[in-house]
């Protein structure tokens, strides 16, 4: 018996939805959510360098995709490392972060936003297919390491290096304004 035309154009993202929830259970149930936290996050990178660094990454990509905001991310390393190598650390982590929610994204959810049958989004979705990278760039300007973002790009059908080279070119200057931003309240409030 075959489904009905809209389950089957919608069981991706439903599939993906599920995916994510579940993930999100976990990291609620486990208690994993506290690691998230500045003071939490902080303590991870001045524990042990190497293996704060990697579990740092972890804990990033892992808030990505629940929806978790970056700046935490950003101000713990500041704090732990300074503001040139906390930097590096957050850029990398940063990149790493939103290449996994693209592939988690995109590897469930496919491209379904192109499935919208709208003149709008058509017409965004083309400029898109013209100018990928430049878009990814612009949006990252605009919006970091937005999880939305992220997941939007990812069900737009964009291609995993358009994305990437986009993420890698596009996410420096907003961090770099964060890092110094950070810094400075950080010195203003005594914290380093």
């Amino acid at each position: 018996m075959a489904l009905p035309f809209a389950m089957t154009r919608y069981r991706r993202l439903i599939l993906l939805a599920v995916v994510l929830v579940t993930v999100l259970l976990l990291v609620e149930l486990t208690g994993l959510r506290e690691q998230f936290s500045l003071p939490a996050l902080r303590a991870l990178l001045e524990a042990n360098l190497v293996v704060g660094v990697l579990l740092f990454v972890l804990a990033f990509a892992i808030g990505n995709l629940i929806q978790l905001p970056g700046w935490p991310f950003l101000a713990a390393a500041i704090l732990a490392l300074g503001t040139a190598t906390g930097g590096l650390v957050t850029y990398v982590a940063a990149c790493v972060s939103c290449l996994v929610t693209f592939q988690v994204v995109q590897g469930v959810g496919g491209s379904a936003l192109r499935d919208i049958d709208r003149p709008l989004a058509r017409k965004i979705l083309a400029r898109l297919d013209r100018h990928p990278v430049r878009s990814v760039v612009l949006l990252r300007l605009l919006f970091q390491t937005m999880p939305a973002l992220n997941y939007t790009l990812a069900l737009s059908g964009v291609k995993r290096r358009d994305y990437l080279l986009g993420s890698l070119l596009g996410l420096p200057l907003p961090l770099l304004v964060y890092c110094f931003f950070f810094d400075r309240i950080a010195r203003v409030l005594q914290l380093v």
